[in-house]
């Protein structure tokens, strides 16, 4: 049977929890962002998270200003009964309805957690290949850090560094895989070209990023509701 679904915008609270309760990293990612909340027969049961991203020049290679480009950076959902495809595909819909300037969403898919961005497959987004090895830095327990807050190139931050905490060890990692929704045909017709075939899953447990579906089990009752 399926679910009422509905989106609209969702509060920070929302959000966070969402973030940090069903979202793999468990965290927040750094504003400035906007929220797309998801309702399940009244209930809400996730958010998309839409940012400028932690690369200010995220729509220089496409000719797009700031304004024309964003990134969806998390997708953070509980138990729920429709595919989290159909509610991106709504979520992205509603954002482009209310940001009439954008052009077009980017997102990463990263094969370091064994995702391979299957949501993205499975909204039709172009793929357009893997950007380039980097490195971030891992402490003693496993816990990864990213990179940019030691370098000075968090988004709107370039002065801001942070020292490396003791014991952290810098280590390479695989460059993301990178997926594009052009919200216009114009758009559209101007990346196909970069278009490259889908990666495959890399492993049958893949189930932290891509599918969120198969590995939030709890309906959550504390979760909030607005």
């Amino acid at each position: 049977m399926k679910a009422d679904l509905r989106v609209d915008w969702a509060t920070h609270e929302a959000a966070k929890y969402a973030c940090e309760h069903w979202h793999y990293t468990k965290s927040m990612p750094m504003p400035p962002y906007v929220f797309v909340g998801c309702w399940e027969d009244k209930v809400f049961v996730g958010v998309a998270v839409f940012s400028r991203g932690a690369n200010k020049d995220l729509g220089a290679p496409y000719s797009l200003g700031m304004t024309e480009c964003c990134e969806l950076v998390r997708v953070a959902m509980r138990k729920h009964k429709q595919p989290v495809s159909q509610f991106l595909a709504l979520a992205v819909r509603f954002l482009k309805k209310n940001s009439p300037n954008l052009r077009m969403v980017v997102s990463f898919a990263d094969p370091e957690q064994g995702h391979h961005g299957g949501i993205y497959q499975a909204c039709g987004w172009v793929y357009s290949g893997q950007t380039s090895k980097s490195f971030d830095y891992r402490m003693p327990d496993g816990s990864r850090l990213n990179k940019r807050a030691f370098t000075g190139n968090q988004f709107g931050q370039s002065s801001s560094r942070s020292a490396v905490p003791i014991g952290a060890i810098k280590t390479q990692t695989l460059g993301k895989h990178r997926y594009l929704m052009p919200l216009d045909d114009a758009m559209r017709s101007t990346i196909l070209p970069l278009s490259k075939p889908y990666p495959k899953r890399v492993r049958s447990s893949e189930t932290s990023g891509d599918h969120p579906e198969e590995r939030q089990g709890s309906t959550d009752p504390d979760a909030p509701n607005a």
